[in-house]
């Protein structure tokens, strides 16, 4: 699958990549060579353990490189009063009666306990460029759904890191 990722998700995503293989590979190497020094290896967890966090560490990297490489780059541009990429959104749910604040984010920056919600989601994909006032119909499956009322917009600095390390 193709990520959408920003300018900004890329570079960030390239930091980590950078400090997995000059940093974390390093340390990873020195691990299983000092752990193989414990002597019997079928019996040595230090030695087991080590081998896993180093592959733990270049399968990431595998993953991080494979993501950069199928990307594609969308703009966190948006016209100042719509949804958009990195802005906090005031909601109400009308079925609850209850207001909430969220903010709309790349899929690697998301964060349900953050409020920070995907643009792949379905919240985030039915409130995506609409306005102040506008009432949105949030469909969770065919058919089903619930409303929402946007309240406010407010742009907002989102400086997650993607790091896993």
């Amino acid at each position: 699958m193709k990520e959408k990722l920003t300018k900004s998700d890329i570079e960030k995503i390239q930091e980590e990549i950078d400090y997995r293989k000059t940093i974390v590979r390093k340390e990873a190497i020195e691990a299983v060579k000092s752990a193989r020094e414990y002597g019997d290896l079928s019996e040595n967890f230090e030695y087991h353990a080590a081998k896993k966090n180093k592959n733990k560490n270049e399968s990431r990297i595998r993953y991080l490189e494979r993501m950069l490489k199928n990307a594609t780059v969308i703009s966190e541009d948006s016209k100042e009063d719509e949804v958009g990429l990195n802005k906090k959104i005031t909601l109400y749910f009308e079925d609850d009666d209850l207001e909430e604040d969220y903010v709309l984010v790349t899929s690697i920056l998301g964060n349900s306990l953050e409020n920070r919600i995907s643009i792949e989601s379905p919240m985030g994909k039915a409130i995506l460029g609409h306005k102040v006032g506008e009432r949105v119909f949030i469909e969770i499956s065919k058919g089903n759904g619930y409303y929402v009322v946007i309240k406010a917009i407010e742009v907002v600095d989102v400086d997650a890191p993607i790091r896993n390390y």
